[in-house]
């Protein structure tokens, strides 16, 4: 995977962008962007909440492995939007989902040993599709190449939000 930062950094730089084209979107919906494109990697919290330790607790076999599927992305997304009030759900679910495939497409891009990436679809499908083979997840150049663009948009977002205030005056 991707490290965490790349996937923030890419979700800010994919908010910005909208909010230069949706007037509507604000700081806030920049944010659930970024929600979104962190959503896959909450199966991480098995490195809390070991797989074995849950399933000892339910009595039944459990994993936390579907939660970085398409299918878990999904539920992880809907389960998220109802933290919020009802006429805010549809937007939050949109911009969370446009995270989420931030992503799945990062992760895809993955140079991997068999050249394939993991199942995205899976219940769907178990096939998997051949990975980008663009860097390894160990590679920073990512991150940096993200953390320069979010910089130039953060900076811009800034100048433009003062020349319409200036303007407004």
């Amino acid at each position: 995977m991707a490290d965490v930062l790349t996937h923030v950094l890419v979700g800010y730089i994919v908010g910005v962008s909208l909010s230069f084209r949706y007037e509507w979107l604000r700081g806030e919906h920049v944010t659930l962007v970024m929600l979104g494109a962190l959503a896959p990697d909450f199966v991480k919290i098995e490195l809390f909440v070991p797989d074995r330790l849950v399933a000892h607790h339910l009595g039944v076999p459990f994993s936390w492995s579907p939660l970085h599927t398409l299918v878990g992305t999904v539920l992880v997304t809907l389960l998220i939007s109802l933290l919020l009030a009802p006429e805010y759900r549809k937007r939050a679910i949109v911009l969370l989902a446009i995270g989420v495939a931030t992503h799945h497409v990062l992760d895809i891009a993955l140079l991997t040993a068999t050249g394939e990436t993991y199942a995205v679809f899976w219940p769907l499908s178990s096939y998997r599709p051949p990975s980008g083979g663009l860097y390894l997840s160990s590679d920073q150049w990512p991150a940096l190449v993200a953390g320069t663009i979010a910089v130039v948009l953060w900076v811009s977002r800034r100048y433009l939000t003062d020349v319409e205030a200036s303007n407004e005056l």
